[in-house]
């Protein structure tokens, strides 16, 4: 999980857990704002070379809005390493997608990071999907934080 869902969910900033992508080929982190339609956050995605972040590189993504109570889907839209803003308005759903051949150099780690626009408290939170699992490494199996 990113985070749990709280009243004023980016503050100043925000990290999302640090997940490990070496046993996956892409990352979706489903960002959700309830109630409180004037703050905006501007996110970005981070490569990291460990779980604490030493060293976190800004990378290009992909991401799509999913509107309120019409469920009106903006469709995919490329982000370049400074991010995107959302828009302000309550009940939308960003979904962020990033790949783990565009990482920085022999990173494996990535997260999720928001920066307030507008302060005005926004309910949210964040969920972190992982997909395109690669098996048959004959590892054993680890978790995504490690």
């Amino acid at each position: 999980m990113g985070s749990a869902p709280v009243a004023d969910w980016i503050g100043a900033d925000y990290n999302s857990d640090i997940v490990n992508m070496r046993d996956w080929s892409d990352a979706y982190f489903v960002a959700i704002h309830g109630a409180g339609g004037t703050g905006t956050t501007t996110f970005t995605m981070e490569s990291c070379d460990d779980v604490s972040a030493t060293t976190a590189t800004a990378i290009e993504f992909e991401y799509k809005r999913i509107t309120g109570s019409a469920d009106t889907d903006s469709g995919w839209t490329a982000a370049t390493t400074t991010g995107f803003t959302t828009t302000a308005n309550a009940n939308d759903i960003y979904i962020m997608h990033a790949r783990a051949e565009d990482l920085y150099s022999t990173n494996q780690f990535i997260r999720l990071d928001g920066a307030d626009v507008d302060s005005t408290a926004v309910l949210g939170g964040c969920l972190i999907i992982l997909d395109g699992g690669r098996y048959g490494s004959g590892s054993a199996y680890r978790t995504v934080l490690s």
